[in-house]
C-alpha cells in the first residue's frame, strides 16, 4: 500500500548498497524538506520520546476516514529531518482509513532503518509514527 513517493525512496536504498550512502541520503531529504514555520513549534505539535525535538503539524483534508493526511514536521536534527521526510513519503497524501491500516513498521523495514538506527532513533521513529496514527484516528472518529 506505499505511496510512488515511498516505493521510490525503497529503489534508492536499494540502488545504495552502503548504509553510508543511505544514511546521507537521509539527510539530503531533511535539508530539502521546507522547514516548519516557528510558530508551529509549540508544545501541541511537539512529540514526545524522541531525543531530539520534533514537532508534526497535520493538516487533514475532509472529515471521517476520507478525509485526506497531510502534514508538516522539523526537528533540530537533520537525522530526523530526514527521518520525517520518509514518513511523509509513507502518509501524506493517504487517506485517514490507509493511514490507520499502512503498517509502518513492515514498510520501513524494506528500507533497514531498523537495522541501522540507534535505540533513541529507533523510539523517536516509532514516537512519530504513533503520532501521525493518533492524529489520522482523530480525523477519521470527526474528532
Amino acid at each position: 500500500m506505499a505511496s510512488e513517493a515511498f516505493e521510490e525512496i525503497v529503489e534508492t536504498f536499494d540502488f545504495l548498497d552502503d548504509w553510508e550512502d543511505r544514511y546521507r541520503h537521509v539527510i539530503e531529504m531533511g535539508k530539502a524538506m521546507e522547514p516548519l514555520g516557528e510558530g508551529f513549534k509549540i508544545p501541541a505539535t511537539k512529540v514526545d520520546g524522541c531525543a531530539s525535538q520534533v514537532w508534526l503539524m497535520p493538516d487533514i483534508k475532509g472529515e471521517g476516514p476520507d478525509a485526506i493526511y497531510h502534514f508538516k514536521g522539523d526537528s533540530d536534527a537533520m537525522i530526523v529531518r530526514g527521518l520525517i521526510a520518509i514518513l511523509r513519503a509513507l502518509y501524506d497524501g493517504l487517506s485517514v482509513h490507509e493511514v490507520l491500516h499502512t503498517d509502518a513498521g513492515h514498510e520501513l523495514a524494506r528500507l533497514g532503518l531498523d537495522e541501522h538506527l540507534s535505540a533513541q532513533r529507533s523510539n523517536g521513529l516509532r514516537a512519530m509514527v504513533e503520532r501521525i496514527r493518533t492524529q489520522a484516528a482523530g480525523a477519521a472518529e470527526g474528532v
